[in-house]
């Protein structure tokens, strides 16, 4: 018998579920007020955010680790981990001091030489962090609290990069572990964040668990989005890893997880009708999704077949198998995302005749394409990245092209997408994958945004005219300036091709109705200052 989600939630299946997830009833039934269960986005297949830029290990990098700044609730950077900063009068000399009681989870304190030693390590894979370092003259600590950043001409994204939420986020860590090689993902768990990580009773593939840290010291400030006071009122936070989306959603009906992050929406409605759940979007900016490509091998490493993607994609059918209500989603012809400041029409006369597989055929043909395999990573457990790489792959075959799915979790693609060698070799040539719809705003922090190579993002495209305008977009200071400025990054986007976008949408999230100061804000979901009642 194939039970759907709502045969399962109509039987009312937390009887099952409590029978066939011990470990999840235990975790419940030792949770009242004090332990928060969850069920996030998907498994945390990688312990360093630093490394990876998938947004599962942000949410851990956020609970584990500590920033220099944060973003409040308007979006303004405000000091996080710094006690005091200053900008030298001609705007080329930072002094940060960093304030009291910042403590490593073993108890060592935080000093300068660790915050130094991590922006470095932030900056080889953070594209505003790239950016900022080519006008870093001097970055050094001046004592064990304090440290200088000295550029060679003013460079005002300075304190917005090391506050910006757009992965991979700019985490402290310990001097020894913030040494690790940038490329290579360091295995240790400690930060100075509000919680630490319980090895002892995590189980990889099953549950996460994350305990307060009790001698964190939380700033004075009201809390305001990421920034302010982080103060911690559970316990414990528990993330349950459960891939299907039924057995979630009926653990959240009978009580036994607390928040669930990525109901189905075809299952809002009933959600909205049970008094004990509440349904919120924390992030009001959406998502919006992308289709990677790989320049550094065929087809791809071609533009007539990355044009030809363009004219393939069909974003209303992408966003239709997913989201179904048109209500919560919308196409997008910018690179610059939904109706942000910086998006605009230039250059997308593409968007108006799309789908067309005749003229996506074409291209392929004059790209010399002489049936190659096409290798589409499918993340089998997000419904979007599943839906859409079937899609895509289907429509390859169609024109002819030789595609061929890569089925396994997200994680498995996070680990494959990240190889540079050819398919034969465990490469790939496209993957699917989504970033809040705020962080497309910004060409310097969102890291899909950077054409430079091997030196940037998975696909790694490379385009000297459009890095030569990203950087005059980070120097000039008016919003008027950085918009004729994306028009004419978007000009050279389309024409050079470095992802196609899938489309932009909403998701609430759902939660218990006793559960209380859920931070709505883009990137992250934090559990500090939440409470359950």
């Amino acid at each position: 018998m194939t039970l759907s989600r709502r045969t399962i939630l109509k039987n009312g299946a937390a009887g099952a579920l409590a029978a066939a997830t011990p470990g999840l009833r235990r975790a419940h039934a030792a949770s009242n007020t004090k332990i928060m269960n969850a069920v996030m986005q998907g498994d945390l297949r990688s312990f360093d955010p630093i490394w990876t830029t998938a947004n599962i290990s942000a949410y851990y990098g956020a609970m584990v680790y500590d920033t220099l700044f944060a973003t409040d609730a308007n979006f303004q950077p405000q000091p996080q981990m710094v006690g005091k900063w200053g900008l030298s009068e001609d705007k080329r000399t930072y002094t940060f001091a960093l304030r009291d009681g910042l403590l490593w989870h073993d108890g060592t304190p935080v000093t300068a030489a660790d915050c130094v030693a991590s922006i470095r390590r932030w900056a080889v894979r953070n594209s505003g962090g790239q950016m900022m370092m080519e006008y870093v003259t001097d970055l050094s600590t001046k004592d064990d609290k304090t440290f200088v950043l000295a550029l060679k001409q003013p460079f005002g994204l300075t304190v917005p990069a090391f506050a910006a939420t757009s992965t991979p986020d700019c985490f402290m860590m310990p001097k020894k572990v913030a040494e690790t090689d940038p490329f290579q993902q360091i295995t240790s768990h400690i930060g100075s964040g509000p919680f630490t990580f319980n090895e002892k009773e995590t189980r990889p593939g099953s549950r996460y668990v994350f305990d307060r840290f009790t001698k964190y010291v939380p700033r004075s400030e009201p809390p305001s989005g990421f920034a302010g006071g982080k103060i911690v009122k559970l316990d414990q936070v528990v993330w349950q890893n459960i891939t299907d989306d039924q057995t979630a959603l009926a653990a959240l009906e009978s009580g036994e997880i607390d928040f669930f992050e990525l109901p189905p929406l075809d299952l809002l409605p009933q959600l909205q009708s049970n008094p004990d759940i509440k349904v919120r979007v924390l992030d009001q900016s959406g998502n919006c999704g992308m289709m990677r490509l790989n320049w550094l091998h065929p087809p791809f490493n071609n533009v007539k077949a990355r044009q030809a993607m363009l004219y393939l994609t069909n974003q209303a059918d992408i966003l239709k198998a997913t989201f179904g209500n048109p209500e919560y989603y919308h196409e997008i012809d910018s690179i610059f995302g939904y109706q942000t400041p910086m998006a605009n029409s230039a250059n997308s006369t593409w968007f108006k005749s799309a789908p067309d597989p005749a003229k996506a055929k074409q291209l392929f043909k004059e790209s010399g394409y002489s049936g190659e395999k096409v290798i589409v990573l499918q993340a089998t457990d997000f419904d979007f990245m599943n839906n859409s790489a079937q899609l895509i792959a289907g429509w390859l075959k169609e024109i002819g092209v030789n595609a061929e799915l890569a089925a396994s979790t997200w994680g498995g693609v996070i680990t494959r997408r990240a190889v540079m060698a050819p398919d034969d070799k465990g490469g790939w040539d496209i993957f699917i994958t989504y970033g809040s719809g705020y962080d497309w705003n910004n060409p310097i922090t969102m890291v899909a945004l950077s054409c430079n190579g091997r030196k940037g993002w998975f696909g790694w495209p490379e385009s000297a005219e459009y890095e030569a305008l990203r950087r005059q977009w980070a120097l000039v200071s008016t919003l008027a300036e950085r918009q004729a400025i994306a028009q004419k990054m978007q000009t050279i986007a389309w024409n050079v091709v470095p992802q196609v976008m899938l489309g932009q949408w909403v998701s609430p999230a759902a939660m218990r109705s006793n559960v209380h100061g859920v931070i709505g804000m883009p990137d992250i979901i934090p559990f500090w200052n939440v409470t359950k009642t």
